[in-house]
């Protein structure tokens, strides 16, 4: 039978990229890694990583492995978290990844309505945003994640994943709000000639999309995850920028115009490992957030 704990290692190793990089992000030391590698590889019968130089890299056995196990894993996590619910859940632990505007406007109401019917229930939040909350998943180190989606096609990592649908975010153009214009504010080309402030690297290539799609490339002078820096800095005359609906719900800078484009949405969507029905400890916080969502009320 193969260790649950070795298919841990493997899956940090191929993550990671090196056995010292897995032992660090493991908190184990490299030759317990070692070792373990080894163990398994005695137990699959078949080499599972192979040297290259200073460095190694999976052999196609392994990478094999490696990708079962992220299933495997996540799998035996739901069990654990299912006994703890046949338990009554009285006690136990459920886990959300959600990127920073969501953490700021839909993730407290339901956090407070979890907590409040389920006192014991170990609720724990992380900022993370989509890609990093995916793997997060994936790697079992949280239950559910909040993510979004510009409509873009699903990448290979999600071949394991449920996706949720819980909201659609509108865009908004935002502008310098002392500055006048001539052209329709709400529409893309009336900006051709503009510097812009883009935000994370995948609302970057959103913006580039949409830009593309109205007749220009965009000249992106700033970058900035930081949406309240964003608004900040289109205040300063720095540029404009593309914005969704929640980073403006969870702040409003006062020095900056809000024009909303018709036709571009975010979806807002929550992610579990694997396929339906999630965990109870899952479905629990689902079940909050589904509760507790209702459309914001959109700036104008």
């Amino acid at each position: 039978m193969i260790d649950l704990s070795r298919l841990r290692v493997l899956v940090a190793v191929a993550k990671e990229g090196s056995v010292t990089a897995a032992a660090e992000v493991l908190h184990y030391a490299q030759p317990s890694v070692s070792h373990h590698l080894a163990k398994l590889e005695a137990e699959v019968g078949v080499p599972l990583l192979q040297r290259m130089g200073r460095g190694i890299r999976l052999t196609d056995a392994g990478r094999l492995l490696a990708d079962r196990a992220e299933t495997i894993l996540a799998q035996v996590e739901s069990v654990h978290a299912e006994l703890e619910e046949l338990a009554g859940l009285r006690t136990g632990r459920v886990r959300l990844a959600a990127f920073p505007s969501a953490l700021a406007t839909l993730v407290p109401f339901a956090a407070a309505r979890v907590t409040a019917e389920h006192p014991g229930i170990q609720l724990s939040l992380s900022e993370a945003e989509p890609p990093e909350a995916l793997s997060a998943l994936r790697n079992s180190d949280v239950d559910v994640a909040l993510i979004f989606e510009h409509g873009d096609p699903p990448q290979r990592d999600r071949r394991d994943i449920t996706m949720l649908p819980l909201l659609a975010e509108p865009l908004y153009i935002v502008t310098p709000a002392n500055r006048s214009w001539t052209g329709p504010r709400a529409e893309l080309a009336t900006y051709a000639e503009d510097r812009w402030i883009a935000g994370c690297e995948r609302c970057r290539e959103h913006l580039v999309v949409a830009c593309a799609q109205a007749g220009f490339t965009p000249t992106v002078d700033f970058e900035t995850e930081d949406y309240v820096a964003v608004q900040a800095l289109v205040a300063a005359g720095l540029g404009v920028s593309l914005m969704p609906g929640l980073t403006l719900v969870a702040n409003r800078h006062p020095g900056v115009r809000l024009d909303r484009v018709a036709g571009l949405r975010r979806q807002v969507l929550a992610a579990l490992c694997g396929k339906p029905p999630a965990s109870q400890p899952a479905q629990m916080l689902l079940d909050a957030l589904n509760a507790t969502i209702t459309e914001p009320g959109w700036p104008t």
